[in-house]
C-alpha cells in the first residue's frame, strides 16, 4: 500500500476545489495527474502531502490516515516539488538540496557523511554539480527547479509528487527530469500540461476537470480523441507510432475554432 485519497473534498472561499476525489497512484509507478487549469492537480496534490486537509475524505499512507501521522515520519516518506519556490535567505543551490535531509537528522546536529553523499548525488543526477555553490537568486528559472527536485531527491522519498516540474525547464531536461523520476522507481504523482510527456513517461494517469476524476487508466485507454475533446476544448488525432503502444497526440484545432468555422461556412452558403 502506499499514499491514497479516498473520496475527497476540498473547499476554499465558498468553492468546490475537489469534489469526491479518489486517487490510489501505483505502488512504484509513475502516475500522471493531467486536467486543464483550475481543475485541482495542485489542491490534490497538497492535500495528499498533509499541507492542506480535506473538507471531508480519508488520505492515508501505507493504510494509516495521515493527519495521525507524525510529521516527521511523513517527510521521511513523501517529497514534494511545488511549481514556485523562493528564498529571502542567503542560500546556495546546495544549501537548498541539503534541506531535503532535514527530516533525516535530529533537531540541531550537523550533516553526517550519508547526508552530504546523498546531496552530491542529487546534485549529480540532475546536472547542477557545477552549479553548487552559486547562489540562489542568481539561478535562471529552469536551474532554480531543478535545485528543488535535487532537494527532493536528497530526501530520498518512498513518494514523491511533483506540480507541473517541466514547467521552465528547456526540452532536453523536460525529458532528462522524467525519465529520472521514472528510474527512481518511487511512486511518484506528477501533474502535467504536456499530453506527449504524459503518454511516453507515466505509467498510469489520472484526470480531473472541475475538482472529479474523469478518467484513470494507462495512457493508452485514457489518452482518447473523445476525452481530449471533451477535458480540453481540443480537435487532435491520437496514434501510436511506438511499438509499446504509447499514444502521441496531435492538436488539429480548438473547438470553438471549428463551431466558428462550421457557422462562417453555413453564412457564405446563405
Amino acid at each position: 500500500m502506499t499514499l491514497a485519497a479516498d473520496r475527497v473534498v476540498r473547499t476554499a472561499d465558498g468553492r468546490l476545489i475537489l469534489d469526491g476525489v479518489s486517487v490510489a497512484p501505483p505502488a512504484g509507478a509513475v502516475t500522471g495527474l493531467l486536467g486543464p487549469n483550475g481543475s485541482g492537480k495542485s489542491t490534490l496534490l497538497r492535500v495528499l502531502c498533509g499541507v492542506l486537509a480535506p473538507a471531508s475524505g480519508l488520505v492515508t499512507l501505507d493504510g494509516h490516515p495521515l493527519d495521525r501521522l507524525r510529521r516527521g515520519d511523513v517527510a521521511r516518506r513523501v517529497a514534494v516539488v511545488e511549481q514556485q519556490a523562493d528564498t529571502l535567505v542567503e542560500l546556495t543551490a546546495a544549501d537548498v538540496v541539503r534541506l531535503g535531509r532535514i527530516p533525516h537528522r535530529r533537531p540541531w546536529s550537523p550533516p553526517s557523511r550519508a547526508d552530504e553523499r546523498a546531496v552530491l548525488d542529487a546534485l549529480d543526477r540532475t546536472d547542477l554539480t557545477d552549479r553548487a555553490d552559486r547562489p540562489w537568486h542568481t539561478l535562471s528559472g529552469g536551474e532554480r527547479q531543478r535545485v528543488q527536485i535535487a532537494r527532493a531527491l536528497a530526501q530520498e522519498p518512498r513518494e514523491l509528487l511533483l506540480d507541473e516540474p517541466t514547467n521552465h525547464l528547456d526540452i532536453q531536461h523536460q525529458h532528462d527530469l522524467l525519465h529520472l523520476v521514472r528510474l527512481l522507481r518511487v511512486t511518484a504523482l506528477v501533474a502535467l500540461h504536456d499530453l506527449n510527456l504524459a503518454a511516453m513517461y507515466c505509467d498510469h494517469l489520472v484526470v480531473l476537470r472541475q475538482g472529479r476524476v474523469v478518467a484513470a487508466g494507462a495512457p493508452s485507454d485514457v489518452l482518447t480523441e473523445a476525452l481530449v475533446a471533451d477535458v480540453y476544448g481540443v480537435r487532435v488525432t491520437v496514434t501510436t507510432p511506438e511499438p509499446d503502444g504509447r499514444p502521441h497526440i496531435r492538436v488539429l484545432g480548438t473547438l470553438t475554432r471549428a463551431r466558428e468555422g462550421r457557422s462562417g461556412a453555413r453564412e457564405h452558403r446563405g
